[in-house]
């Protein structure tokens, strides 16, 4: 029986990404190295760390100071943040409070900590149960890291989590720590989510899947 529901944070819940990605998008410009958005969208998931070092080793650029950019980053989140208004994906609201009684909840973040503090403030105040955020561990997604540290805090078996991931390294990391896990393709497509245990079309189709759940505990 399922007892607990584990959510990435941006593409799953909020509509964030485009924000993240301009902030890397700005910071990389500033140290001279041309990216794309799109690639930022490919790295969602990884922390701070592992996104620069990725970034600089397919652009041959290892030698970039790699600290610079880290410190650089941060700034630009928060002021695209602060600018900008992040909206939740329509029901998600309703979806948590529907669920809240029902199961534990966690988030798991590839987002550097006082940005997922604020977030979680601002929108889902009290309804998370345990937050994981990208400085909260060593290794990032794609490693098994986050999701292993989140079902220890949750103090759940692995095999009564469902995860909910809309990126492919988050989708790895989940199947890496060994959780069944559901892909949204909400700035991918299906394809790329291939190895998640199945992958819904989009919100609309997690909030049945989530309902299907609700009615199997009902029945226990």
């Amino acid at each position: 029986m399922i007892k607990a529901l584990i959510f990435d944070m941006d593409g799953v819940l909020i509509d964030s990404m485009h924000l993240h990605a301009l902030a890397w998008k700005n910071a990389f410009m500033e140290a001279g190295i041309s990216i794309d958005e799109r690639d930022i969208f490919a790295l969602e998931g990884e922390n701070d760390t592992g996104i620069v070092k990725r970034v600089l080793g397919i652009n041959g650029n290892d030698s970039t100071d790699m600290e610079t950019i880290l410190a650089t980053v941060p700034a630009r989140k928060h002021q695209l943040f602060d600018r900008n208004s992040i909206t939740m994906f329509d029901g998600i609201d309703d979806m948590l409070r529907q669920v809240k009684d029902k199961f534990r909840l966690a988030v798991v973040s590839g987002s550097d900590k006082k940005i997922v503090e604020i977030i979680m403030e601002k929108y889902f105040p009290g309804m998370i149960d345990v937050i994981v955020s990208g400085d909260d561990t060593k290794n990032g997604k794609p490693a098994p890291d986050p999701y292993n540290k989140a079902v220890e805090m949750l103090g759940i078996s692995k095999e009564k989590c469902i995860v909910v991931e809309n990126a492919i390294l988050g989708v790895e990391s989940a199947k890496n720590a060994g959780i069944f896990t559901v892909g949204i393709p909400t700035y991918l497509t299906r394809k790329e989510l291939e190895h998640a245990d199945i992958v819904l079309h989009d919100h609309e189709e997690l909030f049945r899947f989530i309902e299907l759940l609700m009615r199997m505990l009902q029945g226990n």
